[in-house]
């Protein structure tokens, strides 16, 4: 899953951005609204992690101009604002999620992965559970019956993007997008390494190869 980081704080995203990737989201980090505004029709997020005040733009300017121009996008804002009435504003403009300064990083990690959740239809619950598998996004493990399996971050990413779109068919390019924020790595083999490994974990029915289209999780 591929996050962007909208945080002017430096010293807060120097510590989120390590935690993002460590619990195997790829993360982009914007610091100027303006940047942020644009960054959602150049590259393919899954959520954007948003905090209210930027300079440039505003972040509920940002958060209103993206729903105006129609991008659904999920969207949890960080603010340092206690008042009501702005959480009910940021909320009306679109906002899935909201949590205030300061919060604690397991809080954020789990909002997250809520809104990730819903977003992808998916009941919220300690595991994320599809095609007769259940992961374990804390241990970064999955289940397969009454058997567990140990995931790589980079198989567990994988994996994790795959259950969350049980049954579409996702192209080489879109899981590069999704998992990876390095050109190098998007560039590399590294992705049918990972499917290979989680074949041989799981069994090749698993995921089924779509010649000339890329890739299917089973439902």
């Amino acid at each position: 899953m591929r996050l962007l980081l909208v945080e002017d704080n430096v010293a807060l995203a120097d510590e989120l951005l390590p935690l993002f990737k460590g619990y195997g989201y790829a993360v982009d980090w914007r610091v100027d609204g303006r940047d942020a505004l644009l960054a959602v029709h150049d590259e393919s997020y899954d959520m954007v992690v948003l905090d209210l005040g930027l300079p440039g733009l505003d972040g509920l300017q940002v958060l209103q101009h993206w729903r105006a121009e129609g991008v659904t996008l999920p969207v949890l804002i960080l603010t340092a604002r206690d008042a009501w009435a702005e959480r009910l504003e940021g909320l009306r403009a679109g906002a899935d999620d909201y949590l205030s300064k300061p919060f604690h990083p397991d809080e954020l990690l789990l909002r997250v992965q809520a809104v990730l959740r819903r977003s992808h239809g998916t009941v919220n619950s300690p595991r994320l559970e599809a095609g007769g598998l259940a992961l374990d996004e804390d241990r970064q493990s999955v289940w397969q019956g009454d058997q567990e399996y140990e995931l790589t971050r980079g198989e567990f990413r994988l994996l994790r993007c795959f259950m969350l779109h049980p049954g579409k068919v996702l192209s080489r390019m879109e899981l590069s997008e999704h998992l990876y924020d390095g050109e190098s790595e998007r560039d590399s083999n590294v992705l049918e390494v990972h499917i290979s490994r989680l074949r041989r974990k799981l069994g090749d029915p698993v995921i089924e190869t779509r010649r000339n289209q890329g890739y299917r999780f089973k439902k």
